[in-house]
C-alpha cells in the first residue's frame, strides 16, 4: 500500500513530536530526582559526632567568694567554690525565693521595681511579697480608697501579673497598730521555701547573678545578715538570708511579744558578714554596696567599674529621707561625696531610681511631708527630718 505525502508528513512530524515530548520528560524527571536527592540531604540529621572527653563545666559565679573570704555558716576560708551546689539549690530554684515585707505603703513601688529587674534577667528563683491584710479590708470596705492605699494594690497586681510574683496577705503577729505589727520574724513562717532573700528597701538591682548564688551556699545558721561597708551601719542589714523554721517563727513571736527583745535589737544581735572592697587588680563583683559609702571613695574611684561589678545598691544617706522622696535641693546638695567621679556615681544612682520609679510604677518623688494614712510614725520621722533640715 503505497502513502500519499500527507500521511508521510504527519507519520514524520508525530514521531519529531514523540521524541521531544519523551526528551522533555525525561529531563523533567531527571530534575525532579536531583530535587528530591537534595531536599533529603538538607532534612537528615547530622551524624552524631564521635564522644570525646571534656573537662568538667566550671562551677557557677565567684563573684561572692571575691567578697567574703569564706560563705556564710562555712569555717575557715576554703575557696567559694567548694561551697557551691552546680547548678541549683539543694531543694531546686521553687523551693527558694526572694521575698519583700511591706509595711508601709512609700516601699510597695521599690518591691515591685526588685522583680521587675529579676524578671527582666530571669532569676530562677521565686518572687514574694508580704502585705498586710488589712489593706485588703480597707480596699473590700471603702467605696473610694484613699489614693495612696488604691495605688498600692494597683502596684501589687502589676507585679503579680507581670512579674509572676506570689502575693500574702499577712496578719498583724504583735498588738501594735503600726507598721511595727509586722516584723521580719514574719519571714520565718513560710516553711514551703527552704531559703528566703530579703533586700531592705529601698535600692536598686544592678546584677542578679551574684545574689542568685547566695541561694547555693551552706548556711547552718537559721538566719544570715550581710551588710556593706559604710559610714554608718544601718539597724537593719541591707540583705538577710532566711532559713524559715515552724520552731524559730514561734520562739521569736514569742520572745518578740514579751517584750523581751524588739525587732532591732534582735537583728543587731546578728552577727554581718560586712563586704570587702573589690581585690584590686582582678575582676569582682561587689555583692553589695550603699550609697552613703560613696563619700569615702578617693581619686581612684571609678564609677564604671562601680556600675558593672555591683549586684545590689542599698540607698541611704544621712541627711535625706529616702529615694522615694523629693527633697529639697540643698539637703541633696549637702549629702553628696565630695570626690568628683564619687558623685557623679552617686547622682546617678538617685536619677536611676526616680527614672524607674516612673517607667516601672507611673510615680513621681513623693513631696517630703508625705504622711501615710495610720501610719503616724512615718509621718513623724519625716517631720523631725523636716525640723532638722530647713
Amino acid at each position: 500500500m503505497l502513502l500519499t505525502s500527507g500521511q508521510i508528513s504527519m507519520t514524520i512530524s508525530s514521531c519529531i513530536v514523540f521524541i521531544f515530548t519523551s526528551l522533555l520528560f525525561l529531563s523533567g524527571y531527571v530534575l525532579q530526582q536531583q530535587t528530591v536527592r537534595g531536599l533529603q540531604e538538607a532534612l537528615r540529621p547530622p551524624p552524631s559526632p564521635t564522644p570525646t572527653l571534656s573537662p568538667s563545666p566550671p562551677p557557677p559565679s565567684s563573684s561572692v567568694a571575691k567578697e567574703f573570704g569564706s560563705p556564710p555558716g562555712s569555717k575557715g576560708h576554703t575557696a567559694f567554690e567548694e561551697y557551691v551546689t552546680p547548678g541549683k539549690p539543694d531543694g531546686g530554684w521553687r523551693k527558694v525565693a526572694y521575698v519583700q515585707l511591706l509595711r508601709r505603703h512609700i516601699h510597695v513601688c521599690n518591691a515591685v521595681m526588685l522583680f521587675a529587674e529579676l524578671s527582666r534577667e530571669r532569676s530562677p528563683a521565686q518572687r514574694v511579697i508580704l502585705y498586710p491584710s488589712d489593706w485588703d479590708k480597707r480596699e473590700e470596705s471603702q467605696k473610694v480608697m484613699t489614693p495612696h492605699l488604691e495605688t498600692s494594690m494597683r502596684l501589687l497586681q502589676r507585679a503579680a501579673k507581670r512579674y509572676d510574683v506570689q502575693l500574702l496577705p499577712i496578719k498583724p503577729i504583735l498588738a501594735l497598730e503600726s507598721a511595727k505589727a509586722y516584723p521580719l520574724a514574719g519571714l520565718f513562717s513560710l516553711t514551703e521555701f527552704d531559703r528566703l532573700i530579703y533586700l531592705q528597701p529601698s535600692g536598686l538591682i544592678l546584677n542578679s547573678s551574684p545574689l542568685d548564688d547566695l541561694f547555693t551556699i551552706p548556711m547552718n545558721a537559721s538566719l544570715a545578715t550581710l551588710s556593706a561597708q559604710s559610714e554608718h551601719l544601718s539597724v537593719t542589714p541591707p540583705i538577710i538570708l532566711f532559713r524559715p523554721s515552724t520552731e524559730m517563727y514561734h520562739d521569736l513571736t514569742v520572745s518578740l511579744s514579751a517584750g523581751e527583745h524588739s525587732e532591732e535589737t534582735f537583728l543587731q544581735d546578728i552577727p554581718r558578714i560586712v563586704g570587702k572592697p573589690p581585690i584590686p587588680g582582678g575582676e569582682s563583683v561587689r555583692l553589695l554596696a550603699e550609697t552613703s559609702a560613696l563619700r569615702l571613695e578617693g581619686d581612684d574611684f571609678n564609677a564604671t567599674s562601680f556600675f558593672a561589678g555591683t549586684s545590689y545598691v542599698h540607698i541611704q544617706d544621712s541627711g535625706l529621707p529616702g529615694p522615694d522622696y523629693d527633697a529639697p535641693r540643698d539637703a541633696f546638695l549637702r549629702a553628696r561625696p565630695q570626690e568628683f567621679h564619687a558623685r557623679g556615681a552617686w547622682e546617678d544612682i538617685y536619677e536611676t531610681y526616680r527614672t524607674k520609679r516612673m517607667d516601672i510604677c507611673g510615680l513621681d518623688l513623693e513631696p517630703v511631708r508625705f504622711a501615710e494614712d495610720g501610719d503616724d510614725e512615718e509621718a513623724l520621722s519625716l517631720s523631725a527630718w523636716v525640723k532638722e533640715t530647713v
